[in-house]
């Protein structure tokens, strides 16, 4: 092995790989090395910005060979913005990666031999795609601010955003508005380092199917400076605003949830409309990002299934209900558990405006419904669609202990999948094939399904 570059040094690098967070792989005389920028089959000068024991760090600074692959991106954000890592790469290839990405879960984390993972399922909107975005207020340099979206790889780093293509044309216009709004009512925003200040950040939600937008302004304590002159403003310009919530939030973690709630403007809520159901989306409830994407999503899992006439469900971590409700029209009795309060009372409410009485939500801890009252009623089918950390360890050894036939997995993460499918294997299930579906384009997220039975 060679003498390892130090920071601030130029070196060629081959580009052969893309890893999880978007990051170009190459190696430098057998040590690995992640680079900001660059794609498989390029030829690179990268300068090193940080070397460790194991790998290296570094900047594309130039391009000697590129791929085939690589695009132009459309967004003038790209490479400063923290969100899509892969505008640059061939769609084609992107699908190709996140199978990769896939498949090396399944055999390094889950230890799983030539797992069959079919093709990704592909999103035909590579654009304007998201039904919800989040956009932050940041102190600058000076008395000056910023409003928009992360800097790649950055906590406190907000850069002013000109245009996203990820929500609507809306979105990017409701951004410029209230930037305009604060900038001249000289309205003072948030400073996460010293925690003074107020405007922190400002959440659009969209029924990409209803034409309804939601404006969420979350501040610091008290009231909204020149609030009714905003809310007049924003209804005036924008007539697509069903609703405005101003929340407010004064703990120093930095995100975008509200403990006080006021509706400035409509009911509270937006809908949306999925395979046939309408849904009620609040400001702060759990709801997919890619609407037309979840279709397919949940049309591939209950494909999965196969018939399911007379089954009982259990739906753990069911939000506000989107799958339990849309299962609960082919089987004879859905039970959804979630821990977010308001997000099972929106199921309720979801249950309640689409006439489907066969379901029943609990709110509370997924495992200590599992170790309290599943033994009460057996289930044919359980549902997992956990977050990004998967199941908890005290559930999944609940779920292997009651042994239901069927266990459906939807999952956001496939590193934390591979993890849990093996712990189910191992206690005595069979999984079916892996299911990729693309939800969101550009980035390295992709989401798998997947369906487990006893063996």
């Amino acid at each position: 092995m060679g003498v390892t570059p130090m920071s601030g040094e130029r070196v060629t690098v081959e580009v052969t790989d893309l890893a999880f967070d978007g990051k170009a792989v190459g190696s430098i005389d057998g040590k690995v090395i992640f680079l900001k920028g660059g794609l498989p089959g390029e030829t690179v000068v990268a300068e090193i910005t940080r070397t460790k024991a194991r790998y290296c760090q570094g900047i594309v600074r130039e391009i000697l060979i590129a791929s085939p692959e690589r695009q132009s991106p459309r967004c003038t954000h790209f490479g400063v913005c923290g969100g899509c890592t892969w505008q640059d790469l061939a769609y084609a290839e992107q699908l190709r990666f996140k199978k990769k990405q896939v498949v090396d879960c399944l055999e390094r984390l889950g230890q799983f031999e030539s797992p069959t993972v079919r093709d990704v399922v592909p999103c035909d909107t590579l654009f304007f795609y998201r039904n919800k975005m989040e956009f932050s207020f940041h102190v600058s340099d000076g008395e000056g601010f910023t409003l928009g979206l992360h800097e790649r790889n950055s906590f406190d780093d907000i850069f002013d955003l000109k245009a996203c293509y990820l929500e609507s044309e809306a979105s990017n216009a409701i951004v410029s508005f209230v930037r305009q709004f604060v900038k001249d009512k000289g309205v003072p925003v948030y400073d996460i380092r010293n925690h003074t200040g107020y405007m922190r950040f400002l959440m659009i939600r969209e029924g990409k199917r209803t034409g309804q937008i939601m404006v969420n302004i979350i501040t610091n304590y008290g009231e909204i400076p020149h609030e009714e002159e905003l809310v007049e403003g924003l209804t005036h310009a924008f007539p697509s605003i069903a609703t405005i919530i101003h929340n407010q939030n004064g703990k120093k973690a930095n995100i975008a949830f509200g403990e006080i709630e006021r509706v400035l403007f409509g009911n509270g809520w937006i809908e949306e409309e999925i395979l046939g159901c309408r849904f009620r989306i609040r400001a702060n409830s759990f709801f997919q990002t890619n609407p037309t994407q979840a279709e397919r999503l949940f049309t591939t899992a209950f494909d999965l299934l196969g018939d399911v006439t007379g089954a009982k469900v259990l739906d753990l971590y069911c939000g506000t209900g989107s799958i339990g409700l849309l299962l609960a029209r082919r089987v004879s009795r859905v039970v959804g558990v979630e821990l977010v309060v308001d997000a099972i009372e929106a199921a309720r409410e979801n249950a309640e405006r689409n006439g489907i009485g066969n379901i029943e939500f609990f709110a509370g801890d997924v495992k200590g419904y599992l170790e309290t009252t599943v033994a009460e009623e057996p289930f044919d089918i359980v549902v997992l669609d956990p977050p990004r950390a998967g199941l908890h360890p005290k559930a999944i050894k609940r779920l292997l202990f009651i042994k239901p036939p069927t266990v459906l997995y939807i999952s956001c993460n496939p590193a934390t999948f591979a993890r849990d499918a093996r712990l189910l294997v191992d206690g005595g299930y069979a999984i079916s094939e892996v299911v990729p579906v693309d939800m969101f384009p550009h980035t390295m997220h992709i989401e798998v399904a997947s369906c487990f039975r006893r063996s």
